[in-house]
């Protein structure tokens, strides 16, 4: 019994001791495991406090857009849809041509008064460039019209005076024959109205028109014989007449006094 107590205590301490080395290794396994597993979450927690220390308190409100400085250069944050430029370019052009035209400024007079480059002027009536609002307005404040006048699509011009002293004549070659314009010649038409003065003697031959082309004449003064094609007419004054022009045409004076007529010409297409 002595002899095998301390065998059997030594195996018993033995049995005892694996169990706690088996115990212990079991324990520091799990705090191992506990303290990985703790670790990482304070890593993620850490990388979370870092992210939001990172950020504002509150998420920034989109940011408003700025009102627009006064004035003129307000109108350079104006936007328009993408294909607009290339349909108001047009419009443009053909109204500062127009306007332009009717108070009898050069581009480079014009280019005085606004402050907008004769180079760009002349690309703007070509149609070539679409100004911004910004050079709209310097333009339209140097012509004294309302901005709108440039932009509109129907091309209202409004009340036009044509004085006579300021009209332009085209003379035939031997002067006998006179055409005054009254309408204006600065902008798309299919529709012309003329006065004619055909002088004693005198006679006009005129080439056919594009086809479709109408005349409506009236004579107020004098004798006119006219000829459209084959045809001739005997006109005195008060009588009217309507003929297709594409064809050649003669205006005579057959009588002493000069002929006074006037001349409505209609158009199958627009023209100008």
């Amino acid at each position: 019994m002595s002899d095998d107590a301390p065998r059997a205590g030594t195996a018993l301490d033995a049995g005892l001791g694996v169990g706690c080395s088996l115990a212990g290794m079991k324990s520091v396994r799990e705090n191992t495991g506990r303290r990985k597993a703790g670790a990482a979450e304070q890593g993620r927690r850490e990388a979370r406090q870092s992210t939001e220390s990172s950020r504002p308190a509150t998420e920034p409100a989109p940011p408003s857009q700025a009102a627009p400085p006064e004035g003129e250069q307000a109108w350079t944050y104006e936007s328009a849809p993408p294909d607009s430029d290339q349909d108001l370019a047009p419009v443009v052009g053909k109204n500062l041509r127009r306007l332009r035209s009717q108070r009898g400024l050069s581009l480079e007079r014009l280019s005085k008064a606004s402050g907008v480059s004769r180079a760009m002027l002349g690309q703007i009536e070509l149609g070539q460039s679409a100004p911004t609002i910004n050079v709209l307005w310097k333009i339209a404040r140097a012509l004294d019209v309302p901005f709108s006048a440039l932009i509109s699509m129907t091309g209202g011009a409004g009340t036009r005076l044509m004085r006579a002293r300021e009209a332009k004549r085209l003379t035939s070659h031997d002067g006998r024959f006179v055409s005054r314009a009254l309408f204006p010649f600065d902008e798309p038409r299919r529709v012309e109205f003329y006065e004619l003065l055909l002088k004693d003697k005198g006679e006009e031959r005129a080439e056919p028109h594009p086809p479709g082309t109408l005349e409506n004449l009236i004579v107020t003064r004098g004798t006119l014989e006219l000829e459209v094609g084959t045809e001739h007419h005997l006109l005195a004054a008060g009588d009217a007449i309507l003929f297709e022009a594409d064809r050649p045409h003669v205006y005579r004076n057959v009588g002493t006094d000069d002929v006074q007529m006037y001349l409505v010409m209609t158009y199958a297409e627009e023209v100008g």
